[in-house]
């Protein structure tokens, strides 16, 4: 018989970890230390278990929205937990290399070699006008106009030789990325001459 939602609410830790089964492989592990969505699959003749979230934050009808999109990616041959592991490498690797990861790692190089204000002035300017807006995105992926608006909103306050000096000094982030291979090119020699 399907699970409901109230024998999810109402179901309370015992001595042991113990399921509520729902159907379609889909259960709910309760332990001591909580509520577990769990699908049991067969995959390449081998049964496997995919963790599918934590009640009460994914409810019953979610669950199931996930077990089936789960069970169609059985159906097409894809291992849905091998997909799941692949997608959080690679979402590990994106914020690696994120702009910000990438120029404070730019940063940490040549710090030493900058006198106190000037290193100050550059991480300043990042921290103010460039990380919240491009701090989060991949390095490789920003675009041209991308940095350029980030930029603009500098000269917009009025300060358009500091506009001038963030462009520049992204664009030494970039040749950084460039070099260890995070980013294919620079995208700030395409801006020569947008800024007044």
């Amino acid at each position: 018989m399907p699970l409901t939602d109230q024998a999810c609410k109402k179901a309370k830790p015992a001595d042991k970890p113990y399921k509520l089964t729902d159907e379609k492989g889909l259960y709910l592990l309760i332990n001591a230390a909580g509520k577990y969505w769990r699908m049991d699959y067969r995959f390449a003749a081998k049964r496997k278990t995919l963790a599918l979230g934590v009640f009460p934050d994914v409810g019953l009808a979610r669950a199931r929205v996930k077990r089936d999109d789960a069970r169609k990616r059985v159906a097409d041959g894809i291992d849905p937990a091998e997909l799941k592991k692949a997608t959080k490498t690679q979402n590990a690797e994106r914020a690696a290399n994120s702009f910000e990861a990438v120029a404070r790692e730019w940063y940490a190089k040549n710090v030493s070699t900058w006198a106190a204000t000037h290193s100050n002035k550059i991480l300043r300017r990042f921290e103010m006008y460039v990380f919240p807006w491009l701090g989060g995105r991949p390095i490789a992926e920003i675009t041209a106009p991308e940095l350029l608006m980030a930029a603009r909103r500098v000269a917009d306050l009025g300060a358009l030789e500091t506009a001038h000096r963030v462009l520049q000094t992204c664009g030494q982030v970039f040749r950084y990325a460039v070099q260890t291979g995070r980013a294919e090119r620079d995208p700030s020699g395409d801006l020569r001459g947008a800024l007044p």
